[in-house]
């Protein structure tokens, strides 16, 4: 008898480089039935339009990705009341919330973690620092019951897999948690170099301040050099205030112009700790180089020299220098299409399928041991 599989996201309210993997996982696994705290068809594109998607009590709300953040606190909740009682394999796509979902005593759950929820571990100081001091300290006292929430959820996952060594590191530092590596899967096929190559250089984001975008938005200002700013997102008015006149921002782009622009751009800046980056390798698959801040996953997809260039700070004085100095017509096209090879879907599939049939012939621990905190442990702050 086949195994019932259900695939679960945080939220599907547009579609982002977590989006995308879900969408594989989901391709991978047709038979599965998949379940997010709130959906949204029409900011998903679509996407899932194909599946029944089940949802949370919070769906009621209709959240769309301009408004779903405004129910923060209560997302924890909503995740632990999916009732996946009648699945064998439970499938979390997790940077937040979907990792905590009850299952079945006898149930496997394998977690494809991008990141312990950011803004409760690594950025939770970052976070704090942009509040004014009452919302600073509500959020603090939100934030660190999210913390105690995380690590017992954590607990219960029967098998982590991260999108990448930085990922790798913080579960093991906040959830006590080892975790295999396997990078998210890229659809290279995509994307086609050109002969065409124009001036101008190109970020690839979503508008968040944790993506540093203003340190790529005053250095290309400072530099007098044209850079176009792809994506949407809460910091855009005040990136657009900013910005110099050789800076534009295009907003939205769908797939097919997105490929035509990475294809004919001079190099992707990529100025943010990303826990893998999909968008440096997409660049790549377009044969073109990627400079990226030296740090998180830019690490394993960069090659200094052949597929891109590092800077070492995240200063406007520092992305200045390095864009200043670097060549990208010293780059091979050809050497940086080689590089996005290396995470193609195909390897993503054949990966996730051997982890999750491991995990399925696993013995587990019963989970009411699991979810004890390790005597003396402290939360990593």
């Amino acid at each position: 008898m086949e195994p019932r599989i259900a695939l679960v996201h945080d939220f599907l309210v547009d579609v982002r480089g977590a989006e995308r993997v879900f969408a594989a996982l989901c391709d991978l696994y047709p038979q599965a039935d998949v379940y997010t705290a709130v959906y949204d068809e029409r900011g998903t594109e679509g996407w899932f339009a194909h599946r029944d998607v089940n949802t949370s009590f919070l769906q009621r709300l209709r959240p769309s990705a301009r408004t779903f953040r405004a129910l923060l606190p209560l997302y924890p909740y909503a995740m632990e009341a999916l009732d996946l009682s009648a699945y064998d394999l439970v499938i979390s796509s997790s940077s937040a919330w979907a990792h905590g979902v009850l299952v079945r005593e006898d149930a496997a759950h394998v977690c494809y973690c991008y990141n312990p929820f950011r803004y409760a571990w690594n950025a939770r100081e970052a976070t704090l620092a942009r509040r004014d001091p009452f919302t600073r300290a509500a959020l603090a006292v939100i934030l660190k019951r999210w913390r105690q929430w995380d690590f017992i959820a954590a607990q219960r996952v029967d098998r982590y897999v991260a999108i990448s060594e930085t990922t790798r590191r913080r579960i093991g530092r906040y959830f006590n948690r080892d975790a295999e590596v396997l990078h998210p899967p890229v659809d290279t096929a995509r994307f086609t170099p050109s002969d065409d190559v124009g001036d101008a250089y190109v970020v690839l984001s979503e508008l968040m301040p944790h993506k540093r975008i203003d340190i790529a938005v005053r250095a290309f200002d400072r530099l007098r050099l044209p850079l176009v700013v792809v994506g949407n997102g809460p910091d855009a008015r005040r990136l657009q205030r900013m910005a110099g006149p050789t800076v534009t921002f295009a907003g939205y782009l769908d797939d097919e112009h997105v490929a035509r622009l990475l294809a004919r751009a001079r190099a992707l800046v990529v100025p943010a700790t990303e826990e893998f980056g999909i968008a440096a390798v997409e660049a790549h698959a377009a044969g073109r180089p990627v400079i990226a801040l030296r740090d998180g996953g830019a690490r394993e997809t960069i090659i200094d020299g052949v597929n891109g260039t590092f800077f070492d700070e995240p200063t406007v004085d520092e992305l200045a220098r390095v864009v200043a100095s670097f060549d990208p017509t010293a780059i091979d096209p050809q050497a940086c299409v080689r590089s996005a090879e290396r995470f193609d879907v195909d390897h993503f599939r054949r990966g996730m399928t051997a982890i999750v049939d491991d995990a399925m012939a696993d013995e587990r621990p019963p989970r009411e041991l699991r979810r004890r905190r390790p005597r003396g442990l402290a939360l990593a702050s």
